[in-house]
């Protein structure tokens, strides 16, 4: 398995590309808006991107999509709860930052256990975490998760936007998440990693 990550720094997110080290084909999780710095990783890394999932529809996780879209044809995979924020500047909230960033329509809809193959060795089982957003969805494999904006190192998703839940939010962590060991490493849309022991020890919002 090739894991790297960039933090996309005028969007201040983290994407991460997952490949096969084996076929070199790969996944780019969350493309914020710099998609040139991405384009130009998976050029250094000889990989080619068949899947842009993002792990849910606010624009600081989706607007490097368009520009990843139109250099490799990768497939745009979102949770079907925030596929309409893809193509809605009011729904991702990009008309706050004063733009209107919009994204291709997602072209396969993400759902509870479903398994996305990249390659021959790689696959990851999409875990729908509601809460920060409705489709919001974590992505584990072997003994790390992607945890996009729903768990972060000492905190959580903020959950005041439009469609937040902080109760369904706090469920979605303890019940699908903290039910995995302690060392699961845990990569999340910003900020440094965590490991699932130390959320469950040391996180104000989870003890």
């Amino acid at each position: 398995m090739i894991l790297k990550g960039l933090e996309i720094t005028n969007m201040m997110v983290n994407c991460y590309i997952i490949g096969c080290e084996e076929t070199r084909e790969a996944a780019v999780i969350d493309p914020g808006g710099n998609h040139r710095a991405i384009l130009k990783l998976l050029e250094e890394e000889n990989l080619k991107a068949v899947y842009i999932i993002n792990t849910h529809g606010h624009i600081d996780h989706i607007g490097g999509n368009q520009g990843i879209k139109d250099a490799t044809g990768a497939k745009i995979m979102i949770h079907e709860n925030d596929a309409k924020m893809l193509v809605n500047s009011v729904s991702n909230f990009s008309f706050m930052m004063g733009t209107k960033v919009t994204s291709p329509p997602a072209e396969q809809f993400l759902n509870e256990g479903d398994i996305i193959k990249i390659g021959n060795t790689v696959e990851l089982e999409v875990i729908h975490t509601p809460g920060h957003s409705p489709g919001g969805i974590c992505l584990k494999t072997g003994n790390i998760i992607f945890v996009g904006d729903t768990l972060f190192q000492g905190s959580i998703g903020r959950t005041d936007f439009p469609g937040g839940s902080y109760k369904q939010l706090i469920e979605n962590i303890k019940i699908k998440l903290f039910c995995y060991e302690d060392d699961v490493v845990c990569y999340p849309g910003h900020g440094p990693a965590t490991t699932i022991g130390f959320e469950r020890k040391h996180n104000p919002f989870l003890t």
